[in-house]
C-alpha cells in the first residue's frame, strides 16, 4: 500500500508525479471509460462443426514378423514357427486378412506353398490357429480371418509348419502377400 499512499500528491507507484504524467493518466482513464460502450442488445446463431471419419486399416505398421524356421536337419518333420501381422483399423471398421500362397506355390494354391532355392522346394503350410489346424488362406468367408477395428494396433500371429524338411542342404525362401479387406 505504500506504493499507492500518494495519488494526487508527488509519488504513484513509489516515482515522482508530475503534471504531464497526472494529465495522461486522468486522459487514458477517460478514453478507456468512454471507449467500452454498454450494449443493451444481443443476437445469436448456431452453426455445426463436423467430421467425417474414413474407414482406414493398416496392415505393415509396425512391421510383420517372418515365419523364420531356423536351421533344421534333412530329416526333421514338423518344424513349427510362428510369425506376427500387426493391423490398425479405425474402431468399428470390419475388416478381412487373407494371406496368397506365396510365390512358389506354381498356381497351386494355398495347398502348394513352398520356399524355393532353385529348382529345390520345401513345402509349408501357414495356420490361423495355434494347434495348426486351420489353413490361412485368401478365400474371403472360407480361409480368412476376419476382425473389427478397435483404434489401436491388433496383432495376429501366424503359426508355420514345414511337415517334412527333406531336401537338399541350402536356404529356402517364399514370399507370401497379405491383404486386409475392409
Amino acid at each position: 500500500m505504500t506504493r499507492f499512499k500518494h495519488l494526487f500528491g508527488k509519488q504513484l507507484f513509489g516515482k515522482p508525479l508530475s503534471s504531464k504524467r497526472l494529465s495522461a493518466i486522468v486522459l487514458l482513464a477517460a478514453f478507456g471509460l468512454v471507449a467500452n460502450p454498454a450494449w443493451a442488445q444481443t443476437a445469436t446463431t448456431t452453426f455445426q462443426v463436423q467430421i467425417t471419419i474414413q474407414s482406414s486399416c493398416t496392415i505393415d505398421d509396425p512391421a510383420p514378423t517372418d515365419v523364420d524356421f531356423g536351421s533344421q536337419p534333412s530329416s526333421a518333420t514338423n518344424v513349427d514357427a510362428i510369425g506376427q501381422l500387426n493391423v490398425n483399423c479405425t474402431p468399428g471398421t470390419d475388416y478381412v486378412i487373407a494371406l496368397d500362397d506365396g510365390q512358389n506355390s506354381g498356381g497351386g494354391g494355398v495347398g502348394a506353398r513352398a520356399m524355393a532355392n532353385g529348382a529345390d522346394l520345401v513345402t509349408y503350410q501357414l495356420y490361423s490357429d495355434a494347434g495348426r489346424t486351420t489353413i490361412w488362406g485368401e478365400t474371403l468367408g472360407t480361409d480368412t480371418v476376419a476382425g473389427t477395428g478397435t483404434g489401436a494396433v491388433q496383432a495376429y500371429p501366424v503359426y508355420g509348419r514345414v511337415p517334412i524338411a527333406s531336401a537338399p542342404a541350402a536356404s529356402y525362401l517364399d514370399v507370401v502377400t497379405a491383404t486386409i479387406s475392409f
